[in-house]
């Protein structure tokens, strides 16, 4: 057995080949065992904290540090239980150096997702502390903020990691400089969309939640990314839209509409009276008026139609809300209907009157 264990493979005896690998699956069990426990640990701890302010912020920097460790990648593990484990092996400097390397670049990458969680944690802790302050277009923002700064923490994490391997930053960063022009040209589409989303949260065309209208597709905007729009249309389907051709579009934005005017008419028949002709627009006022949130605008009787005295009624419905409208809407056409049906007015139909002459002159009235 001791023969055995003594026996060289690859420049290590059998036993260190298990002592190493021992330690390497230890390194990775206690890490892992640590992410899944520990915040499962602290989560029931955090329950039992009275709600006071003091322990709410404590709890607030506490639940960060779980969710760092719950963000612990398994690349990371292990590249960590390799790397330790190798520490007990005689290696070639070459293989020694390829592990080091890589674990080197797995404790960037690392590092550079904790970096992006905290971020973007603080800048949602920061913007629910002060949300009453924000409007939709400001959260637009906030998010672009947010994905252009954790962009900016992955280029720092790369470049560290390159610099600490042994790569020449600056000479790589000289030949992107030259390179910076074909790779432009190479990538005119996607730089036109990053340079649209930049014009929409600076400009603010619309903004998350707006409901938009863009040639025959509409719906409300669900995401600004960096090159698409996300539009959830009104039949459930996600449209997606390019920033540029979006931009270059013509776009109807209801979401920035603070009233809706709504112009609608009606006919009555030319058999009603003139005093009932009179006062039909004061009639329908005061039914307009009825409604909220509401602003009457006018109602008149606007012409005579080929088969009907024609009335016109405009008024202002104060909301954006589609559906608010209509009920508004429907409520006065049903008071109009329960009005007239009292009064004894006939609303107008398509008809035609025929008139015979004769011995003496008849008249026939069909129903077009």
């Amino acid at each position: 057995m001791e023969a055995m264990l003594d026996t060289i493979v690859l420049g290590n005896s059998v036993s260190q080949w298990l002592e190493a690998i021992a330690l390497g699956l230890g390194i990775y069990l206690f890490l892992t065992v640590v992410v899944r426990w520990l915040p499962r640990r602290l989560g029931r701890l955090f329950e039992r904290l009275p709600e006071k302010l003091e322990r709410k912020l404590a709890t607030t920097t506490a639940q960060q540090f779980v969710g760092l460790i719950e963000r612990t990648q398994a690349y990371f593990r292990a590249a960590a239980a390799v790397y330790g484990g190798s520490v007990l092996l005689s290696l070639p400097e070459g293989v020694r150096a390829v592990l080091r390397d890589l674990f080197i670049l797995a404790v960037m990458a690392q590092i550079a997702v904790w970096l992006s969680y905290l971020v973007e944690t603080a800048i949602k802790n920061y913007v629910s502390k002060r949300r009453d302050r924000f409007d939709a277009g400001d959260i637009t923002e906030i998010r672009w903020v947010t994905r252009i700064a954790k962009i900016a923490v992955w280029i720092v994490a790369v470049l560290v990691a390159l610099d600490n391997i042994g790569v020449d930053v600056t000479a790589l960063a000289a030949g992107l400089g030259i390179g910076g022009i074909a790779v432009a040209l190479a990538a005119q589409s996607i730089l036109g969309d990053l340079f649209s989303s930049l014009s929409i949260v600076i400009d603010k065309p619309f903004v998350i939640g707006d409901f938009i209208i863009v040639g025959d597709k509409m719906g409300a905007v669900e995401s600004i990314g960096l090159k698409t729009t996300r539009v959830r249309s009104l039949t459930g389907e996600l449209l997606v839209f390019s920033n540029s051709d979006l931009l270059g579009s013509r776009i109807h934005n209801y979401g920035g509409m603070k009233e809706r005017r709504v112009a609608f008419s009606f006919g009555v028949v030319y058999q009603v009276p003139a005093e009932q002709l009179e006062a039909i627009p004061g009639w329908v006022r005061d039914i307009v008026e009825s409604q909220k949130p509401v602003r009457f605008d006018r109602a008149h009787f606007k012409a005579y139609g080929d088969s009907a005295l024609v009335f016109e009624v405009v008024y202002y419905v104060l909301s954006s809300d589609y559906a608010l409208y209509m009920d508004i809407q429907q409520a006065i056409n049903l008071e109009l209907n329960r009005l007239f049906e009292e009064r004894g007015i006939e609303f107008a139909y398509p008809t035609q009157t025929i008139y015979v002459a004769g011995d003496g002159v008849e008249a026939a009235s069909t129903t077009a």
